[in-house]
Formats: structure tokens, sequence, C-alpha cells
């Protein structure tokens, strides 16, 4: 019994407080997630999912183009007890979304597009870094 009552005070006291973990606090998390999958960010309070690449007119690595072009990432972020709001990042001007305190930003999408040669949307990882 006294065994008991001593864990439970300790959870207890594991769940005051500020710490490094907790909704809230500094955040700098660097994720790679492949369409569908999900990451779970509990110092930031949040999860993310990489929904789907919606377009992708990038210039290929092999080809000479007037344009840069554009790949647009579908990414869904959920706060905790909240509904998930869907943001779209894009590779043409990086651009960061703002997500209640936190910025989430699009660092790089893989694999780049060579001439001949078709990205199934399954292969693509976008690299995605969430800041507070």
């Amino acid at each position: 019994m006294r065994l008991a009552v001593l864990l439970l005070a300790l959870g207890l006291a594991a769940c005051t407080g500020d710490t490094a973990t907790s909704p809230g606090g500094p955040v700098d998390r660097r994720i790679v997630l492949a369409p569908g999958e999900v990451a779970v960010i509990p110092e930031a309070g949040i999860t993310l999912r990489f929904d789907r690449v919606l377009g992708d007119s990038r210039c290929p690595a092999d080809a000479v183009c007037i344009q840069a072009g554009d790949a647009i990432v579908r990414i869904v972020a959920q706060s905790f007890g909240e509904a998930p709001i869907s943001y779209e990042l894009h590779t043409g001007n990086m651009a960061p979304v703002r997500h209640r305190d936190l910025t989430i930003a699009l660092e790089t999408l893989s694999p780049y597009p060579f001439s001949g040669r078709t990205i199934q949307p399954g292969d693509y990882r976008a690299t995605v870094r969430v800041t507070r």
C-alpha cells in the first residue's frame, strides 16, 4: 500500500510544473515523414501528418528551365484535444506556416525530379521543422 501511494505521489509530481517536454516549452524538432505518416511531438502538444503532395512542377535536375517550379505539400497539424487543421507548404517559396504558437516549415521534399522518371506518391519524403 505504501508503495502504491509513493508511486502515485511521484506520478502526480511528474505531471506538475514546466518541463522540457510539456507543451508551452521550447520546441525545435526536425521530422522526416512519408505520405500518410504521423509524428507525435509531445513538447509541442501536436501531431503532424504528411497527407500528400498535391502537385509537383519542380524543374527536373537534369533539365534547364526558365522557372524553378513548385511542389505543394499538404501537412495536417492537430493540437492535442482539438480538430485537425490542413496547411499547404510550397517548395517554391519555402514560407512557413503558423499553427497556434508554433512555426511549421518545409525544409526539403525528396526525391528531386529527373526527366523521364515519374515519382510515385508513396516515394515522397517531407522534411519538416517545428519550432517555438
